[in-house]
C-alpha cells in the first residue's frame, strides 16, 4: 500500500515538473520547482480536507489564498526592478504600440501586474466557496422530500461531489501553473545566469 501510494505521488510529481519545465525551460533557478510542487500539494490537499463534512476548507479563505499568491510574485517583482529594471519596464509596453498611447498602455500593464495575485486568490476562493455552497443547500433539502425526490438528491449530491473532488484538483493545478507563469513573465536569460 505504501509503495504504491509512493508510485502515485512519484507519478504526480514528474507530471508537474514536467509542466513547470515547459514553462520555464533550461534556464530555470534552482529550487524553483519544490516550491512550486509544495504549494500545489498545500492547495490540494487543502481542497481535499475540505471536501469532508463539518471540516472548514483553508483554500477558501481568501486571507490563506492571498498568503500564497503574493510573496513569491512580490519577490519577483522587487528583484526584477532591482536587477533588471530596463527588462521589466520595456515588458510594460507590448511591441508595436503608437507612441501616444505608450503611457496609457504603461498604466493599463502596470494595473494588471499588481492586481494578479489577488484575482488569482480570489479565483481559488470563489471556485472552492461556490462547490461548498452548492452541496450545502442541496444537503438541506432533505428533510424536505419524498423518497422518490430523496433518492434523486442523493444522486445529485453524489455526482455533484464527484465534480468537487475534480474541481478541487484543478485549481490547485491552475493556481499553480498560473502562479508559474506570471513569474515567468519578468524572466530573461541574462537574469538567470548572473544568480549564483
Amino acid at each position: 500500500m505504501g509503495s504504491q501510494i509512493r508510485k502515485t505521488f512519484g507519478i504526480l510529481i514528474a507530471y508537474l515538473e514536467t509542466e513547470l519545465s515547459a514553462v520555464f525551460g533550461p534556464l530555470a533557478i534552482p529550487g524553483t520547482f519544490p516550491v512550486f510542487i509544495s504549494i500545489f500539494m498545500f492547495v490540494i490537499f487543502s481542497n481535499f480536507i475540505g471536501l469532508c463534512p463539518y471540516v472548514f476548507t483553508r483554500s477558501r479563505h481568501l486571507s490563506i489564498t492571498l498568503a500564497l499568491g503574493l510573496p513569491l510574485w512580490l519577490g519577483r517583482i522587487l528583484w526584477s526592478t532591482v536587477f533588471q529594471f530596463n527588462s521589466l519596464m520595456a515588458h510594460l509596453v507590448p511591441s508595436g504600440t503608437p507612441g501616444p498611447l505608450i503611457p496609457l498602455m504603461v498604466v493599463i500593464e502596470r494595473v494588471r501586474n499588481i492586481i494578479r495575485p489577488g484575482t488569482l486568490s480570489i479565483r481559488l476562493a470563489a471556485n472552492m466557496v461556490a462547490g461548498h455552497l452548492l452541496l450545502t443547500l442541496l444537503g438541506r433539502q432533505g428533510p424536505a422530500l419524498r423518497s422518490f425526490l430523496l433518492l434523486f438528491l442523493i444522486l445529485a449530491l453524489i455526482l455533484l461531489l464527484m465534480l468537487e473532488v475534480g474541481v478541487a484538483c484543478i485549481q490547485a493545478y491552475v493556481f499553480t501553473v498560473l502562479r508559474s507563469l506570471y513569474l515567468n513573465e519578468l524572466r530573461s536569460p541574462a537574469f538567470n545566469k548572473t544568480i549564483v
